[in-house]
């Protein structure tokens, strides 16, 4: 059973056309209309193998806080739907990811519940301006609006870190790759992975 989906959200402030396929090889075609956010959510797709598409568009001319917002919505409610009932899957993960200066660790558990942790950002990162568009402040949110409407648990912490960009990129690359664990098939998993039956 293929494991996709395709959401389209459209409000007074964005409009959202996402389709992902959690069984893809990491092919993304990303164009959020916020040049940093296409850097890191390519950096997700790339690095979780999950294929992704993203066309959004919104009043980035006052921020671009609601598009952000808004395709991270997208994205956990398209993550939700496609992992069904989570049949077999592994569950649980994690990933620890450098990038040069920066260090950041994932913990993810594919849970039904929703909960988000990010912790270690350094001293002022929130205030930060990446690329021109995109504040330190929104990667927090990102991974809240994430886990709130995919209804999974993830633990962020970031190690350590000077550059924002790397900080950034370190925190979404641990993100991919602890999602690309959680959520892949486990052969010897058989069934719902929760003594409750029901994830």
């Amino acid at each position: 059973m293929a494991r996709t989906a395709t959401i389209v959200r459209e409000t007074s402030e964005s409009k959202v056309e996402l389709s992902l396929n959690l069984d893809g090889t990491g092919k993304t075609d990303i164009d959020t209309s916020v040049p940093f956010y296409n850097h890191m959510m390519t950096a997700l797709g790339k690095h979780s193998l999950i294929d992704l598409k993203i066309k959004a568009a919104g009043d980035t001319d006052i921020d671009a806080h609601h598009t952000v917002e808004d395709i991270a919505i997208v994205f956990g409610e398209a993550l939700k739907q496609a992992l069904g009932d989570k049949r077999g899957i592994r569950r649980f993960a994690d990933a620890t990811v450098p990038l040069d200066e920066a260090l950041a660790k994932a913990v993810v558990d594919i849970s039904g519940r929703p909960y988000c942790v990010c912790t270690g950002e350094p001293e002022g990162f929130e205030y930060c301006m990446i690329g021109g568009h995109f504040t330190g402040s929104l990667v927090r949110h990102v991974m809240e609006s994430i886990a709130m409407h995919a209804c999974i648990c993830l633990h962020l912490h970031v190690i350590s870190g000077r550059d924002p960009h790397h900080i950034a990129e370190a925190e979404f690359k641990a993100l991919a790759r602890a999602l690309r664990f959680a959520i892949e098939p486990d052969p010897r998993v058989d069934g719902i992975p929760s003594t409750k039956g029901a994830l």
